[in-house]
């Protein structure tokens, strides 16, 4: 491997803490990497001066001279922006990236995500060309930092059992971080592919994750494929240890209502999903185990949440699997519903050394098979 680049999210100096612990600048800095900022320029030109100044001031920690200038209008623009850096700044321009409109496309709740993407490769082979075309590109391999000589591994030793996970991924659903999946996989399971969209039925498998996605875009899809839904429901009834997130929860719902679309789901839960047209919950989120039945009590374990979407109970109520001390959940106290071995939440939970989900989720799993 050549270089690393680290995609800081949010900002350089935002997160939840107002001390800055948890922010992309301290990252860079417990890392001793370089930082190139990328300013959005659109309606500035002389402001561009102070803008980095002040950003140069508040990370005194940081090495901040290097900037891209995104979003610029034209030459005029690009020409004001440039002559402001270099006569009251020490910044070197690496680039001017041009307003390029709707290049990328949106839809509601924001981007399109790549899995879902009809011309993913035919995007990514224009960005490319953008940033040969615009930006000084070579010299952005010297920011590579030369601080970390030892490359320190951690010592992984993996299991081995004869666990199959199913991971639905398809159009519907494809939020998932690739290390809880290899996490899966260093548990010693094998990793199972499963199109509920267009597959009939549920191949042999010992337990099931179904994570986030949009599956509210592929409502008739879904809807259509009702041997596959027999198919959860029954499993899910005879004790499959199944782990839904987000829009695994919506699909193991009685209906999803979006929009004047009302489509049927699993009926797992006597739940009815409705779309809003405002965020529910969005952002980080805190929680604490209530009735966790995988076997674990913990708390302030940090996961995040982003959904348009709310909960409508029917007749049935069920236990939860957490208390929410920060975010919104299902109902701004609780997430996590329970069903015989089943939890569907809003959080999305990552796997990390202070919290390993997905090893209570496979040591769960284990106890159900034996």
């Amino acid at each position: 491997m050549d270089f690393s680049l680290i995609e800081g999210t949010k900002g350089l100096f935002d997160g939840i803490s107002t001390d800055g612990g948890d922010s992309n600048a301290e990252l860079a800095d417990l890392l001793k990497s370089s930082v190139l900022l990328v300013i959005d320029c659109e309606g500035i030109t002389r402001g561009i001066a102070p803008l980095l100044e002040g950003y140069k001031s508040f990370g005194k920690k940081l090495k901040l001279n290097k900037v891209i200038l995104n979003n610029v209008s034209t030459s005029r623009h690009e020409s004001k922006l440039v002559s402001a850096i270099s006569r009251y700044t020490d910044f070197r321009v690496l680039g001017v990236i041009p307003s390029i409109k709707n290049f990328i496309v949106e839809r509601h709740l924001g981007l399109v995500p790549t899995f879902q993407h009809p011309q993913k490769k035919k995007v990514l082979s224009s960005l490319v060309s953008i940033i040969r075309n615009n930006t000084d590109y070579k010299k952005l391999f010297p920011l590579r930092s030369k601080s970390q000589k030892k490359v320190i591994k951690p010592r992984v030793t993996k299991k081995k059992n004869s666990l199959v996970v199913g991971v639905a991924s398809d159009a519907a659903f494809g939020f998932y971080y690739p290390d809880d999946i290899e996490e899966i996989e260093r548990q010693g399971c094998r990793v199972k592919k499963i199109d509920l969209i267009r597959e009939a039925r549920l191949p042999t498998i010992d337990g099931l994750f179904i994570g986030g996605g949009f599956p509210e875009t592929q409502a008739q899809k879904l809807q259509q494929n009702n041997s596959m839904k027999k198919s959860i429901h029954n499993a899910i009834n005879r004790g499959l240890p199944v782990y839904a997130e987000c829009g695994g929860l919506m699909y193991l719902a009685n209906r999803i209502k979006f929009g004047k679309s009302l489509t049927k789901m699993c009926n797992v839960f006597d739940i009815d999903i409705e779309m809003n047209e405002k965020p529910i919950g969005r952002g980080y989120t805190i929680l604490d185990t209530d009735k966790h039945p995988w076997s674990m009590k913990s708390k302030n374990i940090h996961a995040h949440e982003f959904h348009y979407s709310s909960v409508k109970f029917n007749k049935k109520r069920y236990k939860y699997a957490y208390n929410v001390k920060r975010g919104y959940g299902i109902n701004g106290r609780k997430d996590g519903l329970i069903y015989k071995n089943t939890i569907a939440s809003f959080s999305h939970l990552r796997s990390t050394s202070k919290f390993n989900w997905a090893k209570y989720f496979i040591k769960f799993i284990e106890q159900n098979n034996g």
